[in-house]
């Protein structure tokens, strides 16, 4: 379809929302996507996009290439999206390190509100269905205590955090930073962007190249599960979605240990820049905390990022009526 300047000016602003959403534990870009009105074309615009892309340059041209398979709303979008997540991933970063126990205190408020929101979508609580639940939960419980299968930092295991997280692209109401964070990757996928950052703006190249290297394991992945998620979660979601929503329901409700505000660092170890960062934690109750536990402000912010997802929620619901 034929856009004007304004329609993709409209678009990356709502790519500016869904970066900021991803970078976020527990708010989804597909959410937003989905209030916005743009997530049907967006999952048709990604189906549609393969090899024939070539084909299609070779006979008619580039710009004919580009225009068939929707590229520039994908661009633009992606644009926005890449330009939000760098522009916040500092912040983050300086949160994660000055106030972790706020910070997981809003991510926990967020993922608990999302619990709400994707448990209210499953319309027959059959008793397998209260299984896949409870049987979901207690796997994203100990996928949350269990020690990492290898270093938050390596090439590799980037490769299979991007494979997993993907899943963000596709589904409302569960985030690729949320499955980052279950994986123990979130922190090392915020250095890198933060390192990509700061290569480009003091044109840093072997830092530039460094974060480049570790992005490009990621997408890698990213792209190999969204081709293999897409058609196996249309086709779950087409013929077992109550199944399919409880078991997100109850990933989603293990996984709130892994968002405890209050936690005691049980092993550290050393990152890629040469700075000693927590390894394996437990959760702790707030008595036993070491530190300002800060309870009531933990409170305040548990109940904000609650009530965010209840407005993007209203909103949705807003949109489709």
């Amino acid at each position: 379809m034929r856009r004007s300047l304004k329609d993709y000016l409209i678009i990356s602003l709502k790519g500016l929302a869904m970066g900021a959403a991803d970078v976020v534990p527990g708010v989804s870009g597909g959410t937003i996507a989905f209030i916005s009105g743009i997530y049907e074309e967006l999952i048709e615009t990604i189906n549609k996009l393969d090899l024939g892309f070539f084909s299609k340059w070779k006979k008619e041209g580039f710009l004919n290439s580009w225009r068939a398979y929707n590229l520039p709303f994908l661009s633009t979008l992606f644009l926005g999206i890449i330009t939000s997540i760098l522009s916040l991933a500092k912040a983050i970063k300086w949160l994660l390190h000055n106030e972790p126990v706020l910070l997981w205190a809003f991510f926990f408020g967020l993922v608990l509100a999302s619990i709400v929101y994707i448990g209210k979508q499953i319309t027959s609580w059959k008793p397998k269905v209260l299984v896949g639940v409870i049987l979901a939960a207690i796997l994203s419980y100990f996928i949350t205590i269990v020690e990492p299968l290898a270093s938050p930092d390596s090439n590799w295991y980037l490769l299979f955090c991007g494979f997993i997280a993907i899943i963000a692209m596709i589904l409302p109401g569960i985030s690729g930073s949320f499955i980052l964070l279950i994986l123990g990757a979130y922190q090392t996928f915020i250095d890198i962007l933060n390192k990509l950052r700061d290569g480009l703006v003091n044109m840093d190249f072997d830092l530039l190249s460094e974060a480049i290297m570790k992005l490009t394991f990621i997408g890698i992945g990213a792209i190999t599960g969204l081709k293999v998620f897409s058609k196996a979660l249309n086709w779950m979601f087409k013929n077992h979605k109550n199944m399919t929503l409880a078991v997100l329901t109850g990933f989603m409700i293990g996984s709130l240990n892994k968002l405890w505000p209050w936690k005691e660092v049980l092993s550290w170890r050393t990152n890629s820049e040469g700075i000693k960062v927590p390894f394996i934690e437990k959760s702790i109750f707030p008595t036993h905390f070491d530190g300002d536990a800060k309870i009531l402000l933990v409170l305040l912010f548990i109940t904000i990022g609650f009530l965010l997802i209840l407005i993007l929620e209203r909103l949705a619901v807003k949109k489709a009526n």
